[in-house]
């Protein structure tokens, strides 16, 4: 009831309404994940409208609004608008295609309702999501747990010999096996000079000592992602390899401890950024230092150069600095954390000094 009172916020006259298309945005509101129908609130009801392969879950896991199994959506949106009498409709123009809208505009535009699709709505639910409560975090810290457990256990397998993908293989089965519903997102699993591409794809491709090898993998757990980033050597590093880790590590580091509340993003990007680029490999450092966590794998805040948001307690952001030379090889550390009042909890227990496997 309080994450909708919240998004009732918005709502500023008796005759405004929001439909809600988003899954994520909708199973967040209404406690109940599906990927058929909208959830409608009005300034004093709300309304979970779902099709019948999902009524009676529904009915059994959604909170604060009203079950309604949908016949014909458009119809059973307008009767429900029109004994409401509801005169304007705003939607999430970074959720709904072009295609629906218009198709909503049209077919509301002939019972004398207005509709709206701005960027106004999804910046008020993005405001609501990003401070997360207690419960989301737990989830996130479980999520995480789970993704550690199964790298640990995954590195035993990094060695000369085996490929790319049967290590994101076994990544893959392990956090399915220790809890996770599925994996944050596409597995990074990655060696020698492909670690300079920062999102590269597991291939065939086969580790050999000397290598770099980069683990970028999460977990997902009732609906909420880890994300953690490790590089680790392979059998040795070169000093090359060896300085350009321990100059992540320390750009990292320095980040983590810019961290607290009353720090605008860009502060915390500028202090990794700065030792990256004081050492003269700036222009190999092109992504943002992190970016929110939650039901989404990127969310609000951006922690980059434009990132305007200052931190507040219950923000959950990666901590991300890279290096990455072309055909050479890459660095990327990260560390997931929540802001409190004191400074920040990360969420990964993992080492981050060099480890030689």
């Amino acid at each position: 009831m309080t994450r909708i009172d919240k998004l009732k916020g918005f709502i500023k006259n008796n005759d405004e309404a929001l439909i809600i298309t988003n899954e994520v945005n909708i199973g967040y509101f209404s406690g109940f994940f599906h990927s058929e129908g909208y959830l409608l609130v009005t300034s004093e009801n709300s309304y979970l409208i779902v099709d019948f392969r999902y009524a009676e879950a529904a009915e059994k896991k959604s909170s604060g609004c009203k079950v309604v199994m949908y016949s014909k959506l458009s119809q059973d949106l307008l009767d429900i608008l029109s004994k409401e009498e509801i005169k304007s409709v705003f939607f999430e123009a970074d959720s709904i295609t072009v295609s629906r809208f218009e198709f909503f505009k049209k077919f509301l535009a002939q019972h004398k309702i207005e509709c709206i699709a701005d960027q106004k709505l999804c910046k008020h639910i993005a405001d609501i999501r990003v401070i997360k409560d207690s419960t989301e975090i737990e989830k996130i810290q479980k999520a995480q747990n789970i993704a550690e457990k199964a790298y640990l256990e995954v590195l035993n397998y990094v060695k000369p010999g085996v490929s790319e993908k049967e290590i994101a293989a076994r990544l893959d089965y392990l956090m399915n096996i220790y809890g996770a519903e599925c994996k944050s997102f596409d597995l990074i699993t990655i060696t020698g000079k492909k670690t300079s591409l920062p999102h590269g794809v597991p291939s065939d491709g086969i580790v050999k000592e000397g290598d770099f090898f980069t683990f970028d993998f999460g977990a997902v757990y009732e609906g909420y992602h880890s994300d953690t980033t490790r590089t680790v050597a392979v059998k040795y590093a070169t000093d090359k390899m060896t300085e350009i880790y321990n100059i992540v590590l320390k750009a990292q580091l320095a980040a983590l401890e810019k961290i607290k509340p009353g720090v605008k993003c860009s502060e915390v990007d500028k202090t990794a950024r700065d030792i990256i680029s004081e050492h003269g490999y700036g222009k190999f450092f092109g992504h943002a230092t992190g970016h929110g966590v939650g039901l989404d794998i990127h969310e609000a805040p951006s922690v980059s150069p434009r990132g305007e948001v200052v931190l507040k307690s219950g923000m959950v952001i990666t901590d991300e600095p890279g290096i990455y030379l072309p055909n050479e090889f890459g660095v990327r550390i990260e560390d997931m954390l929540c802001v409190t009042e004191e400074g920040y909890k990360n969420f990964v227990s993992l080492p981050k000094e060099l480890i030689i496997v």
